[in-house]
């Protein structure tokens, strides 16, 4: 019982704080865009990086994970667009919930993994955000390209979008991990300096998700709230897990990959909205629900897995 408590309180403690503390002690938005912009280019590659290179490459069954992880994507992505289309949303929406639907908040999920499973937990949390981070990345900007653009615009030009999602630092991180655990690992000095870098990344990173959630934006649309929720919270981690078992998939890399897809969408969802004119206030509310509703759904989800 105190794993457990050890696991969660810190976690949606932060958010709260977080929460509190932007509405109190640091109201200043230009604040929290820095801490933001730290954690995203620094201090979270920083933590996949040291912990990817860790990793025994030639014990780990990173095909069936990845193709548990990337077949619930896949699916996922098109329910989403379905689900939208039969709540008769618009395309705008339909980004905010293909967002809600495929996009995860993975410093919960290395939260949650490092406090219940050690060193081995931050790894596998690692190596599935190294799986999630290009695919979701794809699908979410060729959403926005095709999605909103005006009639009559060039098609997609697929170096861009490749360009564009070469350029994400976590995607960077992932690679660069990956190499230097075929290599060997770390020097001496660096993986403790990456760890220290890493460790910050958690702390920091979830004050800045609960600093975005927005309980003013609760009430808009709650039928397309609540059915993103249920597909990101329960629809998408039953279907990772099903794949799982289909493919042998087992131990802790099945929990890990089932962990992640259950997690809430990532609180950036907001800003890539707002960035590329997708309906921000739509996905400001779903990531603020998701967020509330995790609290019940992630603890029921790890309670299920580890028996």
């Amino acid at each position: 019982m105190n794993a457990w408590l050890d696991a969660f309180v810190p976690c949606f403690g932060l958010l709260a704080l977080g929460a509190l503390l932007k509405r109190s002690l640091l109201p200043d938005d230009r604040v929290w865009a820095g801490m933001e912009k730290l954690v995203f280019w620094v201090l979270l590659p920083s933590l996949i990086v040291a912990a990817l290179a860790e990793v025994d490459l030639a014990t780990l069954p990173l095909g069936p994970m990845a193709a548990s992880i990337w077949g619930a994507l896949a699916i996922g992505a098109l329910i989403s667009v379905a689900l939208a289309r039969a709540m008769g949303q618009g395309p705008a929406a339909m980004t905010s919930v293909l967002q809600g639907g495929i996009r995860f908040n993975n410093l919960i999920g290395f939260a949650i993994g490092g406090a219940i499973f050690g060193a081995e937990g931050l790894a596998l949390a690692a190596v599935a955000t190294g799986l999630i981070v290009p695919f979701v990345q794809v699908v979410v900007v060729l959403a926005f390209a095709i999605g909103l653009a005006p009639a009559g615009a060039a098609r997609v030009r697929p170096l861009g979008v490749l360009r564009q999602v070469a350029k994400n630092p976590l995607l960077i991180a992932c690679v660069a991990g990956f190499a230097i655990a075929a290599l060997g690992g770390l020097p001496p000095g660096v993986k403790p300096m990456l760890g220290s870098l890493g460790r910050a990344s958690v702390a920091l990173g979830l004050l800045c998700v609960g600093a975005a959630l927005s309980l003013s934006s609760f009430t808009d649309r709650l039928p397309v709230q609540a059915a993103t929720g249920v597909l990101k919270l329960l629809v998408m981690p039953v279907i990772t897990l099903g794949f799982a078992l289909a493919l042998g998939l087992d131990g802790l890399p099945a929990l890990f990959a089932v962990l992640f897809m259950a997690l809430p969408t990532a609180a950036t969802s907001y800003v890539m909205a707002r960035a590329m004119g997708g309906d921000a206030p739509l996905i400001a509310a779903i990531t603020t629900t998701q967020h509330m509703a995790a609290l019940v759904t992630l603890p029921l989800w790890l309670m299920l897995l580890g028996r």
